[in-house]
């Protein structure tokens, strides 16, 4: 549902509103927010089993292609 307030946010163009989550998505990664357990505890998780076989890992390079040929 959207906040009325925020209805004006809807006449912007597509990639107007894109622009608009890039600026708030890097407003927000600026901040300081602390992770909770359950995240620092997965984080461990995932770096503990890539250092146990680094060969499950994937470079951005492939990441990046991989996600541009499912979703353009």
């Amino acid at each position: 549902m959207i906040n009325t307030e925020h209805a004006d946010l809807l006449k912007l163009s597509p990639s107007e509103r894109l622009l608009l989550v890039q600026d708030l998505w890097d407003s927000i990664e600026a901040e300081d927010i602390p992770l909770t357990d359950w995240q620092k505890d997965e984080l461990d998780r995932r770096k503990a089993a890539y250092q146990a076989d680094p060969s499950t890992g994937r470079s951005w390079e492939d990441v990046k292609r991989r996600i541009i040929e499912k979703h353009g």
